[in-house]
């Protein structure tokens, strides 16, 4: 996999829109967040997993930690909802597998409102006690696309 560079930035920045300093952070704080994430680096990459809990310990929203890394060129791996850079089981298109009709038909829902989201589906997770990546199976069977991802990576 080849680094996050400013071609990468330029197309990232069409799709999302982010201000420089989201969480409105001191030099201080950014500091000590650039080394958290040097810190959780494996093979050159920052896991999704990784991100998430350097945002729950210093209680700064998760977006931050994503412009944390695209500000060092980091690129982020292993979503755990298995949109990007992660080890995939291969599952059978013509099932959702584990997951109920009826929350395909939630998630149905939220895609035709635009509104199928990481935020939405990590709620959905916690609410029905799914495990994430029987969940991005259950979507990819479905044929859905989530977007918005907590970390600001699509």
């Amino acid at each position: 996999m080849r680094d996050f560079n400013d071609t990468d930035r330029a197309k990232k920045s069409e799709r999302i829109q982010l201000q420089e300093n989201t969480g409105n952070l001191s030099g201080e704080m950014i500091a000590l967040l650039e080394s958290a994430v040097k810190a959780s680096l494996k093979d050159g990459y920052l896991s999704c997993p990784a991100a998430w809990g350097i945002a729950r310990k210093y209680h700064v929203p998760r977006i931050v930690v994503g412009e944390i890394a695209d500000r060092l060129g980091i690129r982020v791996t292993n979503c755990q909802l298995g949109c990007f850079k992660v080890e995939k089981t291969p599952y059978d298109k013509s099932s959702p597998g584990n997951i109920d009709n009826g929350v395909i038909a939630l998630l149905e829902s939220l895609k035709e409102k635009d509104e199928l989201t990481c935020a939405k589906v990590f709620g959905l997770v916690r609410r029905y006690r799914i495990k994430p990546k029987v969940m991005a199976e259950g979507i990819n069977a479905a044929g859905l696309k989530i977007r918005g991802c907590q970390l600001g990576c699509f």
